[in-house]
């Protein structure tokens, strides 16, 4: 891109990340995603309580919006969710536009996982708008339907495999991040109480998603190795495949806990969060 073209496309782009309208926006989409998490880790506290069966429903975003849609007045909230999420997606979308840094390759690494986190907010914020519309989706029977293409598909396999890889080395990040506490980068509460509140909040929260995500991977893996699609279910099979553990009741219970702290966490996030 020419020079000029190029400085014409940051300067639009930065007028647009600096929209107050867009920034109150990407906070929206920060607390409903909060408000999802919440959800879904209390949809996994119920599976556990059940014994690990499935009457408390899905515990995935598919889940949480259904959960959502039964409430008086759900429908409504589920519009702010889409626009929200919607909005945060195309802030972060911009944000891995304008990444500024001096070493080429870090500035692609943050590019690359700035946009990742772009594709899955526009991905539950379109899940959200499908609600909203009157729709229906199931977030676990899409991922089966997606591996069971990929799995008939010449060299799906490693493909598969490589997902699997991806979502799991994205749930060591997260452990990562939530051990290190480089949440705080992201957020910044006053100090006292509510700084110790929300730094719990966060490593309990980061690490509980991120063995979440690691088991995920680690489904999509057995998919590839046993040819079944049935394996990969997403965020609801993990939270199956967590309750079939030996003590596997208590484990599901810690982890739909630490969504709900991670849910409350990007709360903090919407409120003292960097934009």
């Amino acid at each position: 891109m020419p020079s000029n073209a190029r400085a014409t496309a940051d300067q639009a782009a930065g007028t647009a990340k600096n929209s107050t309208t867009l920034r109150t926006l990407a906070r929206t989409g920060h607390a409903v995603n909060g408000l999802l998490h919440v959800l879904i880790g209390g949809i996994a506290i119920s599976i556990a309580l059940s014994g690990g069966g499935s009457g408390g429903g899905d515990a995935d975003q598919s889940g949480a919006l259904k959960t959502l849609a039964g409430t008086p007045g759900g429908i409504v909230i589920i519009w702010v969710v889409a626009a929200g999420l919607l909005a945060l997606g195309l802030w972060t979308v911009i944000a891995a536009f304008l990444v500024s840094e001096s070493d080429t390759r870090k500035r692609w690494s943050k590019r690359i996982s700035t946009a990742g986190r772009a594709i899955a907010y526009l991905a539950v914020g379109s899940t959200a708008l499908t609600f909203a519309l009157g729709g229906s989706s199931d977030s676990s029977q899409s991922s089966k339907g997606l591996t069971a293409t990929l799995l008939s598909s010449p060299g799906g396999v490693f493909v598969v495999i490589a997902v699997g890889l991806v979502v799991i080395g994205i749930g060591g990040f997260f452990i990562f991040k939530g051990v290190t506490q480089k949440f705080l980068e992201d957020v910044h509460p006053p100090t006292g109480t509510t700084k110790r509140a929300v730094v719990v909040l966060g490593i309990v929260g980061w690490v509980a998603k991120g063995v979440a995500l690691v088991t995920v991977g680690i489904l999509f893996i057995v998919a590839a190795a046993t040819q079944d699609a049935e394996k990969a279910s997403g965020m609801d099979g993990a939270v199956s495949a967590l309750a079939a553990l030996p003590f596997g009741v208590v484990i599901l219970l810690v982890v739909g806990l630490g969504l709900i702290a991670y849910g409350l966490f990007c709360g903090a996030r919407a409120r003292w969060g960097s934009l």
